[in-house]
């Protein structure tokens, strides 16, 4: 029999069969394998198709990409289900086949859906049949086909994933079922309110099938009688579409890839320390009915692998509540499982443990080094090979500690623990290492050897980032503390932070004055929303106050911003006046905010006294000539006297400041250097010549005519492009405080 005949219409079928696409054309979604042009949709056109397996969640298409595919092709098309089917009708279909392709010359085309639930020896008489050409085999499955099918069966087929459909896609399904005539609802007038659509688009997660059955039931169960009279509208409003799909399907599978991509997820999420993201995958495996004690035993290894001796109480947190939930049970077990993920993802981290892989790694490599003479059993042969002779006793000594070699000679020196600076662990590192320190010194003295670190290095590419992204935390944590230092601020203070986008002084100013206010200046509204959904968790008296202003909108418009006579103990900015037009009238305004002997605590980047381009083009790209043009350029740009970033140094701002009543306590010029890529970003920046602000571009094109032009910025993106080069930026770190004047 032909299952994929369209001949049957009775009524009886679900929408969702009813609805299937019997044709290319008619077909929804997976435009990346299907597109036109696309070697899959050019296979089927053409009836040129070799052995396939489609590969995707439920509701994809697989199935209905196979009858697409019978309806099309001029070979004998069989189908059959994994689970239904065993070798005896592998056996037969195979030899139908041979005389098909004999005395027809007609190939067959062979369909198994769920193939990865057939066994292995039903896989293994299928693959010589499908290597000669005997059959096509169209395989559908659910699971990762590079794990359920057998290899030499996957060898010789091409796979293609199929992906949950897009809101787009289901938008289509859904009107295609709704104007048809034959298949659908096109003959009633049904009407579906948008919010109902909407959440049966969210609801169906993807799956056409989900999708059609929910609609169906929405549908013919909305008027008293289905189907309606002739004329009468059938309504699904947001409460019947509600009910028509209660749950979201969980893509979920507890032996296949969801399994392992959601534990994954959630291990990756307590190690990244986010106890939301940790809650929200746990909530979705518990939901999908994941084994406990599965989930338990990855948070027992992850208490060690990744938190370890940052919080060595991290596994008998883990594991009290392990043995917890076994007595206990579901449901009021749940609340153990929370407990150990939110202590897992909220304690210090530290992977330091890894350093025994490191030393079992290089035991494998190297083989067995004889122990140390000093480090030998002395009870049996003491008298005969002096074992045990010169060990140290580190009772005997201070700290019950003395510096000798543990290690064998041939790998004193050898570097296998790294402790971490977090937790517990950060307190034991400085005592690892000065103890390290010594005994490396110690054996420095005995017999000169070479120090050496077995920890598997990164590549290249991760080292770079790596030390990028420790240089900039570092540099951060550098400013902050001396913008904080010189304020001595108290628990009740008032502080304005003069650019608060970022966060990185807000906070801080928030743990430092918990009985004051913090006030911050935020310009962008999605920098705004973040810093409140951060502070979604403290009560209104502990937010920062967020003022959608700049420190000139906030002087010109206060009465806008601050209710009654609010003014500042401390004001702090980190790059906060960089921007601002008229600095002179600003720092004067600055004052009228401060209050008694108000500090004023700055760090702001001098753009005029940062690296300038032309330092890292050398004479090999562009010729003397060129060169100078383009440090003249330069020159004129960081010299604009109409442009607020460049008109001004050190000694302005500090007059400004002073001029406007504030006592100069502390300047300090900090040179900064850090390695930076040029990327196409900076390129597009320097050198757009449509740039409504000066820039390299625009200034070269006044030069140079368009070919030259060209020229001049393809040589110096070629060779600046994707390469470290040192980067200087110098900031100015200052502190004031308010002089009060007194009027007799």
């Amino acid at each position: 029999m032909d299952l994929f005949s369209q001949n049957d219409k009775s009524t009886y079928k679900p929408l969702a069969a009813r609805m299937r696409p019997r044709i290319l054309e008619e077909y929804v979604g997976q435009d990346h394998i299907l597109a036109p042009g696309r070697l899959l949709r050019r296979a089927i056109q053409m009836d040129q198709l070799s052995s396939i397996i489609f590969y995707g969640p439920p509701g994809t298409g697989k199935t209905t990409l196979a009858m697409v595919i019978a309806n099309t092709t001029k070979s004998t098309f069989v189908s059959i289900n994994a689970v239904l089917s065993g070798v005896k009708q592998i056996r037969e279909t195979i030899e139908e086949a041979k005389e098909r392709r004999k005395f027809y010359d007609q190939k067959t085309i062979l369909f198994v859906d769920e193939v990865h639930r057939w066994n292995k020896a039903q896989q293994d008489a299928l693959l010589p049949w499908v290597e000669n050409g005997t059959v096509i085999l169209i395989g559908a499955t659910i699971e990762n086909p590079y794990f359920e099918v057998n290899r030499a069966l996957v060898s010789r087929s091409r796979i293609f994933q199929l992906k949950s459909l897009e809101e787009s896609d289901l938008r289509r399904i859904v009107q295609m079922a709704l104007n048809d005539d034959e298949r659908g609802y096109g003959k009633y007038k049904v009407v579906i309110d948008d919010d109902a659509l909407a959440h049966f688009i969210r609801i169906s997660n993807g799956d056409a099938r989900n999708l059609l059955n929910a609609l169906e039931l929405a549908i013919e169960t909305t008027p008293a009688v289905f189907p309606p009279k002739e004329g009468e509208e059938v309504r699904v409003t947001l409460e019947i579409a509600e009910q028509s799909i209660q749950k979201k399907a969980l893509l979920y599978d507890k032996e296949g890839d969801y399994h392992f991509d959601i534990i994954s997820a959630f291990i990756k999420s307590l190690r990244g320390s986010d106890p939301d993201a940790a809650l929200y995958w746990l909530a979705r495996m518990v939901g999908a009915g994941e084994d406990p004690h599965f989930i338990f035993r990855r948070m027992l290894i992850l208490a060690c692998e990744d938190v370890g001796l940052a919080d060595p109480n991290a596994i008998t947190v883990v594991l009290s509540c392990a043995q917890a939930f076994d007595r206990i049970g579901l449901p009021e077990g749940r609340f153990h499982l929370a407990h150990a993920a939110l202590y897992l993802s909220t304690c210090p981290k530290s992977n330091s443990a890894l350093a025994f892989f490191d030393a079992l790694a290089f035991c494998e490599q190297e083989g067995d080094a004889d122990v140390p003479n000093p480090l030998k059993d002395g009870s049996r042969d003491k008298e005969g090979f002096g074992h045990g002779e010169g060990y140290l006793y580190p009772h005997a000594y201070r700290d019950h500690w003395v510096a000798q070699q543990y290690l064998p000679r041939a790998l004193q020196g050898k570097v296998f623990y790294k402790p971490s600076s977090s937790g517990y662990e950060a307190g034991i590192k400085e005592d690892v290492e000065r103890r390290r320190e010594l005994q490396l010194s110690l054996m420095m003295e005995e017999e000169p050897d070479e120090v050496l670190s077995f920890t598997k290095p990164d590549s290249a590419r991760d080292r770079w980032y790596k030390r990028a992204t420790e240089l900039k935390s570092s540099r951060l944590i550098e400013l902050r503390e001396r913008i904080f230092a010189p304020l001595k601020l108290k628990r009740q203070d008032r502080v304005l932070d003069l650019n608060a986008g970022s966060g990185l002084l807000l906070w801080e100013a928030l743990r430092r004055v918990p009985e004051g206010a913090v006030y911050g200046l935020v310009l962008k509204q999605e920098e705004k929303d973040l810093l409140l959904h951060y502070a979604d968790a403290l009560s209104e008296l502990e937010k920062p106050i967020l003022l959608s202003c700049d420190i000139t909108g906030l002087i010109e418009q206060r009465e806008n911003y601050l209710e009654g006579n609010v003014f500042f103990e401390s004001i702090v900015g980190r790059n906060g006046l960089t921007k601002i037009t008229d600095k002179k009238k600003t720092a004067a305004g600055l004052y009228s905010l401060s209050i008694g002997k108000g500090l004023v605590s700055l760090c702001e980047i001098i753009p005029c006294r940062t690296t300038r381009l032309s330092s890292f083009i050398g004479e090999n790209v562009l010729n003397k000539s060129i060169m100078d043009k383009i440090k003249e350029i330069e020159e004129n740009l960081y010299s604009d006297a109409g442009n607020p970033l460049v008109n001004w140094n050190e000694e302005d701002l500090c007059s400004y400041l002073t001029e406007g009543g504030f006592k100069l306590l502390s300047k300090e010029i900090i040179v900064l250097e850090e390695e930076r890529k040029i990327t196409d970003k900076h390129i597009k920046r320097w050198f757009s010549s449509e740039s409504q602000e000066p820039n390299y571009g625009v200034k070269l094109k006044e030069i140079f005519n368009k070919k030259d032009y060209n020229m001049i910025v393809e040589k110096i993106s070629g060779s600046l492009t994707r390469l470290p080069v040192k980067w200087y930026n110098s900031y100015l770190s200052i502190s004031l405080r308010k002089e009060v004047k007194y009027e007799w």
